[in-house]
């Protein structure tokens, strides 16, 4: 088993490596060759992640029927063709803003049935034990690319252009592929005759919204992902126009992120330790909404610094957020349901995200992107404060939570009385 997730692991990352330099590739191709509109910059933000909204309920069930490493295998060679197609128009001198929007509708696609594939296989080949760890390392493994490829990627686009920095990231598909290859096929046993899409779709969504503990950690990581979704369209164009930075300045401020991530994702395994899983969301909350107060504050070498060190500050909660709600997710839910519910989540939070681009893309054509920014300091408010209105308020680790005849959690009684 090990041996396979090593494997698992590094198809992953070397997909997700060439995902981050393109991450500063694809929006500096808009800006700098295309002149894109700040709306422009929304709607490219938002078709990297409307699939979520279009097919994320269904992905679940076609994860489930089909055989997961054909899909996903399937997936990393759309997302190489879809890419590749960008730097062949660009040369023939017929790229336009409305290509960047349909390659980033495929890989949008693309990446909900990967992503759900890939978030169901984990718990196949690591035992209960060892899923929070694995989460970690797999969100310290995205911190690294994220801190070395926008850094990275802004200093190849100064050399090279932005647009042939885009096929780095169609090669890095191209080898996920290889490697995805490689591994054993899991599929779940068939039955004669599987239930109708609808039902199945239904089931998984009835688990999650309906579960006390589960359902809010959903909602926290929502409102984490339409902060996310403003952050991904206006960045770039906040960096560039407003606070004038150059190419391998902003690759380089925008890695901050993934410091965030990184430092978040060594310390998860600690706080947890310390403090609870219930307890560490709730504290992880209010970390990311001081972050997100940071971000646009500022001018010159000052806005720079707030905008890094807010960068930061933000991922860390974010991150801690994700493995422990991810990690809950894998051991709580049954493994009939498991496709389903992490579809069911993905559907929901990660349809935040295009839905938060728009919004943000929209008002800051009017308003600033520093204003803008801003002003989603009330979505990311919406972390903590949900998940103190719920049950998990009164637990320490999220697996405290039992039902009684009381419909009060069993750790909410042992922490009243404590």
């Amino acid at each position: 088993m090990a041996s396979v997730f090593w494997r698992w692991w590094t198809a992953g990352t070397t997909s997700a490596v060439g995902s981050a330099v393109s991450a500063v590739a694809l929006p500096l191709t808009a800006l700098t060759v295309l002149d894109a509109s700040a709306f422009e910059m929304g709607v490219i933000a938002a078709a990297s992640y409307v699939a979520w909204i279009v097919i994320g309920l269904p992905a679940g069930v076609i994860v489930q029927r089909l055989p997961m490493r054909r899909v996903q295998i399937s997936a990393d060679v759309a997302r190489a063709v879809a890419v590749s197609s960008i730097p062949l128009a660009w040369w023939a001198g017929r790229l336009t803003v409305a290509q960047l929007v349909i390659v980033a509708l495929i890989i949008s696609f693309a990446n909900v049935v990967f992503d759900v594939a890939n978030s169901t296989f984990l718990p196949a080949i690591v035992s209960k034990e060892q899923l929070q760890s694995r989460n970690s390392l797999t969100s310290g493994t995205h911190a690294t690319t994220q801190l070395g490829g926008p850094s990275v990627g802004g200093l190849v686009v100064q050399v090279l252009g932005a647009v042939p920095t885009l096929l780095v990231d169609a090669v890095s598909y191209l080898v996920s592929a290889l490697l995805l290859r490689t591994l054993p096929e899991r599929r779940a046993a068939a039955p004669d005759r599987w239930p109708p899409v609808r039902a199945m779709v239904r089931e998984g969504w009835r688990f999650v919204v309906r579960h006390p503990v589960m359902g809010p950690c959903m909602w926290a990581a929502t409102a984490a992902n339409a902060v996310c979704g403003a952050q991904h369209a206006l960045y770039a164009l906040y960096l560039v126009r407003e606070l004038h930075a150059e190419p391998g300045l902003v690759g380089l401020l925008l890695a901050a992120d993934g410091v965030g991530t990184l430092i978040g994702a060594a310390l998860t395994n600690r706080i947890t330790a310390r403090l609870g899983t219930a307890r560490a969301l709730i504290a992880a909350g209010f970390v990311a909404v001081a972050g997100t107060i940071l971000v646009p504050i500022g001018a010159g070498w000052q806005g720079f610094v707030a905008f890094a060190v807010g960068n930061v500050v933000f991922s860390i909660g974010v991150v801690v957020l994700s493995v422990v709600t991810r990690t809950y997710r894998q051991i709580a839910s049954p493994p009939e349901l498991l496709p389903r519910v992490m579809a069911t989540v993905r559907f929901v939070s990660w349809g935040a995200i295009p839905i938060g681009g728009l919004v943000a893309g929209a008002a800051a054509g009017v308003l600033s992107g520093r204003i803008t920014l801003l002003l989603f300091v009330v979505a990311a408010a919406c972390m903590p404060l949900v998940l103190l209105a719920s049950p998990v308020r009164h637990l320490r680790d999220l697996t405290d939570y039992e039902d009684d005849d009381s419909g009060r959690p069993a750790g909410a009684r042992v922490a009243i009385r404590a």
